[in-house]
């Protein structure tokens, strides 16, 4: 496990008794004969009791002390810098003593402070609540863990919060993933006294959406899908059950598009992936309508129509093309009217952020398919920044993997993906090699 920069023992103590509650019974029981060589096997089976008690008890002890001394000191952190956004993961204590309370240091105090009493920081720094996790256990504390996000080229604004609190008397380095652990790390040296520990984002991805997974015991299952997707009066999310995942198709949708074919937590392999992922649209978005964040990309979107920018199977065969089974509506080519002056002028930029997103998500299902055919794998978990907050890219991606596959494949979801999907690299490198 790594904390910090900090590699722990991933080791699990057992703080119970391990003491039978029963002493064993002597194997040569005669009855009624209860003599004096059975007391004595009686009383030496007593006595190795006692001495493998006393061995358990101290092995107990043993692996506790050994976990209290190799776990770092508070804060705990774990960051995923990506090319568009930076995501935080933090772990709030909740089991404080008094006496470690008196020996915290103001500056810990401080950032604990300022990190769970906000939800927003500066202009573009988000806490999201809603996908707080709380009563974890990890290295034999309990506590929440909180998810923070703001944009990749605010990072130097993180950096000199991180200098003004002092960060670097509590930490010398950081656990952090992401193209941006690389890019950035001679900043975080020179800005804030920081090293970074740099763990690989793609086994950052797989341990953490496996942790997330595991961790969601009460409640809803993490795990869903969308039933009837291609009849939008009677789709719902529906939970699905995630045990056994094995083999499955990871489908991670960032800034670009990466997909794992994973057999288990440690062999996976990275199949193929797509320059054309969320940053795509958002920048498409940009240019196109003038809009400035994803999240109003994606209000356009939700208002448009993206039929009038794409040109349709029936535009071109004036309905079905049967002999292939394409219905009229499929899409034949994407922004295929714009080729028209007159058709140009009558969309809307709605219109054109809708058929983006459509481009966008067309392409990814698509690629998926033929993945998950050529690797045999039935079961396909989409998770990304891109689906933040994007229950409509959900719903088409959905829509794509049942409809082409012919109800064989379905898309699979995680609930904290949902909202705020670009969390399993920063938990993936909080927690490194327990996940």
């Amino acid at each position: 496990m790594a904390f910090n920069g900090q590699q722990l023992d991933d080791g699990i103590v057992d703080e119970e008794d391990e003491t039978p509650s029963k002493l064993p019974r002597c194997n040569k029981e005669m009855p009624g004969d209860f003599g004096s060589d059975h007391q004595n096997e009686a009383a030496a089976a007593a006595g190795r009791a006692a001495s493998e008690r006393r061995t358990s008890n101290s092995s107990a002890r043993h692996r506790k002390d050994s976990v209290k001394k190799t776990r770092p000191p508070f804060p705990w952190f774990g960051m995923d810098i990506g090319g568009t956004l930076v995501k935080l993961v933090y772990f709030e204590p909740k089991d404080i003593t008094a006496e470690e309370e008196q020996e915290e240091v103001e500056n810990l105090k401080s950032i604990r402070r300022y990190l769970t009493s906000n939800t927003a920081y500066g202009t573009t720094g988000i806490r999201d609540v809603h996908l707080e996790l709380q009563d974890l256990t990890l290295c034999g504390r309990t506590g929440n863990l909180h998810f923070i996000r703001f944009p990749t080229h605010d990072l130097p604004a993180f950096l000199q919060m991180g200098r003004d609190k002092h960060f670097s008397s509590l930490h010398t380095a950081l656990c952090a993933t992401g193209g941006g652990a690389y890019k950035f790390e001679s900043d975080f040296l020179t800005m804030a006294d920081l090293e970074l520990h740099k763990l690989d984002e793609l086994d950052c991805l797989v341990r953490g959406v496996l942790y997330i997974d595991s961790v969601m015991s009460s409640g809803p299952l993490e795990c869903y899908y969308f039933e009837n997707p291609t009849d939008p009066d009677h789709c719902a999310q529906k939970p699905y059950p995630l045990e056994n995942p094995y083999p499955l198709l990871l489908v991670n949708i960032g800034s670009g598009v990466s997909i794992l074919a994973v057999y288990s937590e440690n062999n996976y392999k990275r199949v193929t992936g797509t320059s054309l992922g969320g940053g795509t649209f958002l920048g498409l978005c940009c240019l196109l309508t003038g809009c400035s964040t994803f999240e109003e990309a994606l209000e356009m979107a939700s208002q448009g129509e993206s039929t009038r920018v794409d040109k349709l199977v029936r535009d071109i065969y004036g309905g079905d093309y049967e002999r292939f089974g394409l219905p009229g509506w499929a899409v034949a080519s994407s922004f295929g009217n714009m080729m028209s002056k007159e058709k140009r002028e009558s969309v809307s930029k709605e219109d054109l952020a809708r058929a983006t997103l459509v481009t966008i998500t067309n392409n990814i299902g698509s690629i998926t398919r033929m993945c998950a055919l050529n690797e045999n794998i039935e079961r396909v978990v989409f998770v990304g920044n891109f689906l933040r907050v994007n229950t409509l890219s959900m719903k088409l991606l959905a829509y794509a993997m049942d409809y082409w596959s012919k109800g064989q494949l379905k898309a699979l979801f995680l609930r904290h993906e949902a909202s705020s999907t670009y969390r399993h690299g920063a938990l993936g490198g909080s927690y490194a090699t327990t996940l």
